[in-house]
């Protein structure tokens, strides 16, 4: 069994009471060889507009089977924040069931020139992939999606955006936000000094036409609240929201938001009984930490939706931009929205944290670290916002992978023979999106370093992201190692039980390369990552 980086979909961790009663590597010589949906007007679509497919995107690819059975409490949540009626709300989720892996085969396929992809349609019905190549277009049709052709690649994107974080001081703050929005196709800047962002962008030296600054009065803040309630309480009085079960080894816990504890603070539940320590923390720079919980506590798959039931968590696939999402925390339960955009630089008054996704759900003080959840798919943990839920708002949350992979946590997954058969289970064994892509064989007990036995060079620090995924019925490790200088050392690894694993790892710059080990079995192999 692979060692699960899928979370239990998030909302509240469900976590009930009971009854009282880095390793060093192997030295190696080093190796001397190296949103408004509108487009903006230098957004190129196809010939005569988006381009359509030629059939419906259920004649590409097999869908569920036509009764959907949806998580319980998601399609009335649904119904309430998205102002949908019931069918309309069941057919989103269906669609987007049958869509996000479409999106992902076309991120793979179409590798450095595409753009991105996100659903459009109050159903969710059309999805768009756009590209920088014209020629891409009859792939994406092929595949049952709508073509637009853009002149940036989100892998550009990003880079400006990292570039932008760079350039925009936090104090005095200019920019509250940063973001890529593949819509546009641009990275925008959210700030309440319009001419001051602009003139910080006009002398920097970005691409100034990828770049738009917008008015903004969005300031998000840390979620955590001084007032009493349910969830978790650090110390005597903050009150923070349980995201996900995890385990290390025989140890249970649950991650949750960095900037709800400092490593060594101890917790309570929602009950006040002695619940735990913070094991690990970060904040500013990510907003992630886990917590190990004592024997009274044992850790469960499942997601509170608000109503007295609990969603069963089956995974952790990345739902795309327009995919609906729902968020569960401890003061205001069960709230629904779109995932608006992905690689988000929030500038919190504590620091900016990198790497946020961005949504249109609302949440509370006391709603940090709670979970957030596609279909029964986990995304990531609370981290902050602004608004609230009687008059709505904007929140932020960290991605789930890499607070996993970070701190070499294994999520707690229901039984797949616990969830409805009618729910589309989609491979959570791609490794799609990656900028490089490696294969390989080996043989029991027998090792191997990517990228073909020598190292590459990161020039900024940043995420390195790996996966890798091993022959069936095998135990195959990564590790990811940093030259030091004297020898190469360990600094990511993942190494459970099973074929298939991923590391994310932030480091600083310098040379880098992965270890790929079979520990049993045999077989090929391929190893996608990327590097900052």
């Amino acid at each position: 069994m692979s060692r699960n980086h899928a979370a239990a979909l998030g909302c509240f961790l469900a976590i009930t009471a009971l009854a009282p009663g880095v390793v060093p590597g192997d030295a190696a010589p080093l190796p001397d060889t190296p949103a408004p949906a509108t487009a903006d007007a230098d957004l190129h679509r196809a010939p005569a507009g988006p381009v359509r497919a030629l059939s419906s995107p259920a004649d590409v690819t097999a869908g569920p089977p036509a009764k959907f059975v949806a998580p319980p409490g998601m399609v009335e949540a649904l119904r309430r924040d998205l102002n949908l009626t019931q069918a309309q709300a069941e057919e989103r989720l269906l669609n987007e069931a049958r869509l996000g892996p479409i999106a992902e085969k076309m991120r793979s396929q179409l590798g450095d020139s595409f753009g991105g992809s996100w659903l459009r349609a109050k159903d969710a019905s059309i999805l768009v992939v756009s590209s920088t190549r014209p020629a891409d277009i009859p792939v994406i049709v092929a595949a049952g999606a709508q073509a637009e052709v853009v002149p940036r690649s989100l892998t550009e994107l990003t880079d400006i955006k990292k570039q932008l974080d760079a350039t925009l001081p936090p104090k005095p703050l200019v920019s509250s936000v940063r973001y890529v929005d593949v819509k546009r196709n641009k990275v925008v800047v959210l700030t309440s000094e319009p001419q001051t962002a602009e003139n910080f962008v006009q002398a920097s030296d970005v691409e100034k036409s990828a770049v738009v600054v917008l008015p903004s009065t969005e300031a998000p803040q840390p979620l955590y609240d001084l007032v009493g309630g349910t969830a978790y309480y650090i110390g005597i009085a903050s009150r923070c929201s349980v995201g996900f079960p995890v385990t290390k080894g025989a140890q249970a816990g649950f991650v949750t938001a960095g900037h709800c504890g400092k490593k060594g603070a101890a917790t309570s539940g929602f009950n006040r009984v002695a619940q735990g320590v913070f094991q690990e923390s970060s904040f500013p720079g990510d907003d992630s930490a886990w917590v190990a919980a004592n024997p009274a506590w044992t850790a469960t798959p499942a997601v509170d939706n608000g109503s007295g039931a609990t969603l069963s968590v089956a995974g952790a696939r990345v739902a795309i931009e327009g995919a609906s999402i729902c968020r569960s925390g401890s003061t205001s339960d069960f709230h629904c929205g779109l995932i608006q955009q992905r690689e988000a630089s929030v500038t919190y008054p504590q620091g900016t944290v990198y790497g946020l996704t961005r949504t249109s759900v609302c949440a509370e003080p006391g709603d940090s670290g709670g979970s957030f959840i596609a279909i029964d798919q986990a995304q990531g943990v609370t981290s902050g916002g602004s608004g609230d839920c009687g008059a709505g708002g904007i929140t932020y949350f960290q991605p789930v992978d890499e607070i996993l992979t970070t701190y070499g946590l294994t999520l707690k997954t229901a039984d797949p023979a616990s969830v409805p058969s009618s729910v589309p289970l989609p491979d959570p064994d791609l490794c799609t999106g990656y900028s490089s892509i490696h294969k390989g064989t080996l043989a029991t007990g027998k090792s191997a370093y990517q990228p073909r036995g020598l190292y590459y060079r990161a020039l900024t620090a940043g995420l390195h992201s790996g996966c890798l995924n091993g022959p069936a019925a095998s135990d195959f490790d990564l590790q990811l190692l940093r030259w030091n200088g004297l020898s190469w050392r360990v600094v990511a690894i993942a190494d459970g039980p099973g074929p298939n694993k991923r590391i994310a790892h932030t480091g600083t710059p310098g040379r880098y390369r992965y270890r790929v080990t079979a520990t049993t079995g045999s077989g090929a192999y391929t190893l996608a990552f990327t590097a900052p």
